[in-house]
């Protein structure tokens, strides 16, 4: 399958599932524990682009709640139409992540939690080198991606859905050539499903 095929699935199955998915994975104390390091990171009134913002909870609506400007993006029209109604004070912007136009150096953060999974591996150099264009100098990076290299389609909450992952030595790679110093990249356990992620916290050189 092409990698627009599997965008198209991972798009349509979060408009199925956009509210099981919130309920399933709506809390999560790892998630909480990097969404507090990015507010320590930011300065007052930063601008922040939320890459796969979902239905802009919790993420979103706690960086608003802070005061910071957040532009979010999501592939799923579902899943923006919610974003939109739950964080009115913050802008939702319905593309994908990988094909998105965004001025340059015009935020002081970029979070990815829980997305970049489901772009194709072989289009994740490409996302992380645009993202180091959107971010302004020392802007910080702060974002998961999978814990071993491989891809996976198959039925994940009763939809369709596709994952994709680099090995985590490629993706810090990746992160260094793109521009960025490391200040963390760390495996992490879920504490809401049997899944380990590479958290990744960085900042544009």
């Amino acid at each position: 399958m092409k990698n627009d095929d599997m965008k198209t699935i991972v798009a349509d199955g979060y408009d199925r599932i956009a509210d099981d998915y919130l309920g399933r994975f709506g809390q999560s104390s790892v998630r909480d524990a990097k969404l507090a390091e990015v507010l320590e990171k930011l300065p007052a009134s930063a601008m922040v682009l939320d890459l796969g913002c979902g239905a802009g909870e919790p993420a979103a609506r706690e960086l608003v709640a802070h005061d910071f400007q957040v532009t979010g993006v999501d592939a799923s029209l579902g899943q923006i139409m919610r974003a939109r109604q739950n964080v009115p004070k913050a802008n939702f912007v319905h593309a994908d992540m990988t094909a998105v136009q965004f001025p340059a150096e015009g935020f002081d953060a970029v979070t990815a939690f829980y997305s970049i999974t489901h772009v194709p591996r072989n289009e994740h150099e490409a996302l992380i080198r645009r993202i180091a264009t959107w971010l302004r100098p020392n802007g910080v990076l702060v974002a998961s991606f999978g814990s071993s290299e491989g891809d996976w389609l198959g039925q994940w909450l009763g939809t369709p859905m596709f994952f994709s992952h680099l090995d985590p030595d490629e993706t810090k790679r990746l992160v260094n050539d793109a521009g960025f110093r490391l200040e963390q990249a760390e495996l992490l356990k879920q504490d809401n499903e049997d899944a380990t992620f590479l958290w990744i916290a960085a900042r544009k050189s």
